[in-house]
């Protein structure tokens, strides 16, 4: 690690620096301004179609940042990436295509549309539509034909049902499959796919992020480990505990986040911070007044 001076930060990791480290860093690769990853409506990350444009070794970016992710979870580390159903999808099934079901997630409108074209009872044909696709990708503006020669075939009555197959198919799979295989097998080359598969999209999502409800002030002190010679009946753990408890639910997520690196508290619970392996334990430690003194002669 290194600081903003850009000179190698003082530590010893007992894994709580190496933990941070993993933190910003999945936080960085999942940026959407970084490029790799693009956002949905509801704001949910999926890979960005055009990284091939950012860089050549794109394929390499995404099995490195998957490897990242799969050792996020294999420390029990959450991490605040919000994934689009469709893409944890991929990485929870057996094969990594998707099908029309999960276009809502993805683009909700282009879904509805679809939707609209199926049950639409008039002559399609009058529609104008083809077998292409118009994709913007960093600015530039390229067709894509859905099957050979599309250019050149109309959409019909008797056609649309593969017209709208092939359109759902490009979105969710063929445009993005270099890069979804790619960060697929790095996550696996760290999580097995028979332990990623037991789990649902959502439950994939949970164990990588936790879950939104709020946090258990009272759990939290029953784990929580003092330094020097505080204890939990010490004036002044009371009046830090009571002042915890006076946050509003922003400021307790603000407040866990400084001290673990995630907003949401374990799935399991605090217990679990406080494990009995030792190469994985967070001690919440309150200093004693001669390191604070001597952190500010220091400072």
């Amino acid at each position: 690690m290194i600081n903003a001076a850009g000179l190698e930060e003082v530590g010893i990791d007992g894994g709580g620096i190496f933990r941070e480290f993993l933190s910003e860093l999945l936080k960085t690769a999942f940026d959407p301004h970084r490029g790799f990853f693009m956002i949905t409506t509801d704001n949910k990350l999926y890979p960005n179609p055009g990284a091939a444009k950012i860089v050549e070794d794109f394929r390499e970016h995404y099995y490195f940042i998957g490897r990242i992710l799969g050792k996020a979870l294999y420390e029990n580390l959450l991490v605040e990436v919000p994934l689009a159903d469709f893409f944890l999808s991929k990485l929870v099934s057996k094969y990594s295509d998707v099908d029309i079901n999960q276009l809502a997630s993805l683009d909700p409108v282009l879904h509805r549309n679809l939707l609209s074209l199926k049950a639409f009872d008039g002559d399609v044909s009058e529609l104008g539509l083809d077998f292409t696709v118009v994709c913007e990708e960093l600015g530039e503006t390229r067709v894509v034909e859905l099957k050979p020669n599309g250019n050149n075939i109309s959409v019909s009555n008797h056609n649309r049902m593969e017209y709208i197959h092939l359109m759902a198919d490009y979105k969710l799979n063929r445009q993005i499959r270099p890069q979804c295989l790619a960060f697929r097998e790095g996550l696996q080359n760290v999580i097995p796919t028979e332990w990623l598969s037991i789990f649902s999209n959502k439950e994939l999502q949970l164990l990588i992020s936790g879950a939104e409800h709020s946090i258990c002030v009272e759990d939290l002190k029953c784990h929580t480990k003092y330094g020097g010679n505080y204890t939990a009946d010490h004036p002044t753990i009371k009046i830090f505990w009571q002042v915890i408890e006076s946050f509003t639910d922003i400021q307790k997520r603000q407040f866990l986040k400084f001290v673990t690196s995630c907003s949401r508290p374990p799935l399991l619970g605090f217990r679990v911070r406080c494990s009995a392996n030792k190469e994985n334990v967070v001690h919440y430690e309150v200093a004693t007044e001669r390191e604070l003194r001597h952190l500010g002669e220091t400072g």
